[in-house]
């Protein structure tokens, strides 16, 4: 680790890198508006779309999409009385609780889609031709599995104590 500065190319990546994270969570917040989601929600229920049988223990959900065990609680409590999902004792560890999608989340997120991937084609995958794209991929695959090899305690897979510790 360096007190450095970050010099002009450095600061340049990174201001760069912050300004379109936040011009397309933006327009991504207002498209999802008007589904009635929020981008955190929308997360969430993709992610429990793409889990074997639609679901998922809470804390494996927050650890994938790096948030609070509180947050995600008070978010899942909003798409249950949504209709969303369900939340049931998890099957494998009575300690935990299991997120499930609904037919309504499913359908929730299908009439949301493509709206969505619009947004995300039009102002982030559009400019850039397919090396691009590919390389851009690339580089933030490298940087996130950087991140994740010493994840926020928010990301970090939960350890058990055992019985008899």
């Amino acid at each position: 680790m360096t007190d450095a500065p970050l010099d002009p190319t450095e600061l340049g990546a990174y201001f760069a890198l912050v300004e379109v994270s936040s011009l397309l969570q933006h327009s991504v917040e207002q498209q999802l508006r008007t589904a009635g989601l929020t981008s955190v929600q929308f997360k969430m229920l993709m992610t429990l779309l793409e889990a074997p049988g639609g679901q998922l223990r809470m804390t494996d959900l927050a650890d994938t999409l790096v948030l609070s065990r509180s947050g995600l609680t008070y978010q899942a409590g909003l798409l249950e009385n949504a209709g969303l999902i369900t939340r049931s004792p998890s099957p494998d560890d009575d300690r935990s609780t299991t997120l499930a999608l609904t037919a309504a989340g499913r359908e929730r997120i299908f009439a949301v889609l493509p709206g969505h991937v619009d947004v995300v084609r039009r102002l982030l995958l559009d400019p850039l031709d397919r090396t691009q794209l590919d390389a851009l991929g690339a580089l933030l695959t490298r940087v996130r599995d950087h991140m994740r090899a010493a994840p926020p305690r928010s990301a970090a897979p939960r350890t058990r104590k055992r019985a008899d510790q």
